[in-house]
């Protein structure tokens, strides 16, 4: 087997699938971060990922006590049992100026005492993984960088066909960026970790080089939860997809389906754009109903309302929503704004697609996604690959964007995504008899015919309803109306439905 086919599994969800199968095994790895950047936490992970498989594994520390590493893996729910925990506590004398320490080659004259009782409990031990933390107790102790650079050359040459997977953990503090270690090392795993102003740390994890191997470059954030690192890896469209028939996706109300030039088409993204109140997310929750009918699996992830709210105006509009992950159902998921990051959603819309089969998609709202999460420069960039994924599986994706303003010509969009959506539906609000109207048309269907007209829609407690084409008005988008031939407000109230409907 070749070399590069041996691999070493980290243990940690999500950081095999960037590195295409794990580490290349018995080679040796830098984990950088800056404290509380997560080091710890993967390197145990690392280990308890070989316990299980039945390897000899060794943490060697320098920098914590053996009970603080029992304690933080107890807080995960871990138990160290199967790791050969070596504590070294520095002599003082070591660190006296006086004293100079320089690590050799083990066939050299002498080595450190520190030095030794590490490579003789490896040579005791031969351990299949090791990790060695950290590395900048063992820069004080070279008092140089000359020595310090010996020091790790010798670790790896003294490494060199004991078969044997090392991860070296250092907490930066040397002087900038150490590229004389980077340079020494097999591969480089960067861990960051940085706060907005608002919300919980953005942790990012970053493969800097990976010897004998692709790798899937980028940022990929990452998360430290009860159990341990989960990465969630930068989605790349291009490396999935699967066939699948190119078909209408019915709405399950026929004029809605007659507008859109007989339904959304499978594979597609449809943006449902207007001010507040106009039905949005009610049209997009109609799509998931209609589909869980059909006996398939709908998805929705609501940044906004509620997941009590939206159950509640579902049953207000006859609505069926029937929760589960399974065929015939709808996974409503509500995320905190504050808490979620672009990886980790995209992480849970590929789930829901590759594990619960889901059909249908729906994203409510962008605005909600766009303005909480961090980075906002880059979810434009995000958002078309998160599309392109979901086009690529043969699913329906509905987006809803709310715009600012009302009822007139003022109404102004703060995110404009028309151009990433295969599909534009547009509703407006328009005033009539001291009421206010609803009105839906089509703008934009790349995978087809649609209606050019401009309908009525209104909610009752039967669900949606669309009205003929309002064929004897003009300037409904404008939201005072006139009656073709008519004076402005002067219009036919046949031609509109008068009941209330939900606005949502």
């Amino acid at each position: 087997m070749n070399e590069a086919d041996q691999r070493s599994q980290s243990g940690v969800p999500g950081l095999d699938e960037i590195l295409h199968g794990g580490f290349i095994a018995n080679r040796f790895y830098l984990v950088d971060g800056n404290p509380g950047a997560g080091k710890t936490t993967l390197a145990l992970q690392y280990l308890l990922e070989g316990v299980r498989r039945g390897e000899t594994c060794l943490y060697v520390t320098l920098s914590e006590t053996r009970e603080e590493l029992v304690s933080g893996a107890r807080s995960h729910g871990w138990s160290t049992e199967g790791i050969h925990i070596v504590e070294l506590v520095s002599d003082e004398r070591h660190l006296d100026g006086d004293e100079h320490l320089t690590m050799y080659h083990p066939s050299e004259l002498e080595l450190t005492e520190t030095t030794r009782k590490v490579l003789d409990t490896v040579r005791s031990l031969k351990p299949q993984r090791m990790v060695f933390d950290s590395l900048s107790e063992l820069r004080l102790l070279a008092q140089g960088s000359l020595r310090y650079r010996r020091q790790i050359l010798a670790l790896k040459q003294f490494f060199a066909g004991r078969h044997c997977t090392v991860l070296l953990l250092d907490d930066r503090t040397a002087e900038g960026a150490d590229l004389q270690l980077q340079s020494i090392a097999h591969g480089v795993i960067s861990l960051d970790n940085r706060s907005p102003v608002y919300g919980r740390s953005l942790r990012q994890l970053e493969v800097i080089k990976f010897r004998g191997s692709d790798f899937r470059s980028g940022y990929h954030d990452f998360r430290i939860r009860h159990g341990g690192i989960e990465v969630f890896p930068r989605l790349a469209a291009a490396d999935h997809g699967r066939a699948f028939e190119r078909e209408a996706v019915p709405s399950g109300v026929a004029a809605l389906d007659e507008l859109l030039g007989g339904g959304i088409d499978r594979g597609t993204s449809t943006l449902l754009i207007g001010p507040p109140g106009t039905g949005k997310s009610t049209l997009a929750l109609q799509y998931a109903c209609a589909a869980a009918a059909r006996g398939e699996h709908a998805a929705l992830f609501s940044f906004e309302e509620s997941r009590a709210l939206l159950l509640d105006r579902a049953a207000g509009l006859g609505l069926v929503v029937r929760q589960g992950k399974g065929a015939g159902e709808i996974a409503v998921r509500q995320l905190d704004p504050a808490e979620v990051s672009p990886g980790e959603f995209a992480h849970a819309v590929r789930q829901a697609v590759e594990l619960d089969q889901a059909r249908v998609v729906i994203i409510d709202s962008l605005n909600g996604y766009f303005n909480a999460m961090p980075g906002g420069r880059f979810l434009t960039g995000q958002l078309h690959e998160l599309l392109s994924y979901l086009n690529s599986q043969g699913v329906a994706t509905f987006l809803v964007a709310a715009q600012s303003g009302v009822i007139g010509i003022s109404i102004r969009s703060a995110i404009d995504a028309s151009y990433l959506a295969d599909a534009v539906v547009l509703l407006r609000m328009f005033e009539h008899e001291g009421r206010v109207k609803k009105a839906i048309s089509v703008v934009k269907k790349r995978s087809g015919r649609h209606e050019e007209s401009i309908r009525q829609l209104w909610f009752d407690a039967t669900g949606v309803h669309l009205g003929e084409p309002l064929t004897q008005l003009r300037g409904v988008l404008t939201g005072v109306p006139v009656e073709v031939g008519g004076a402005p407000g002067d219009v036919d109230g046949a031609l509109l439905a008068p009941g209330p409907g939900d606005g949502r």
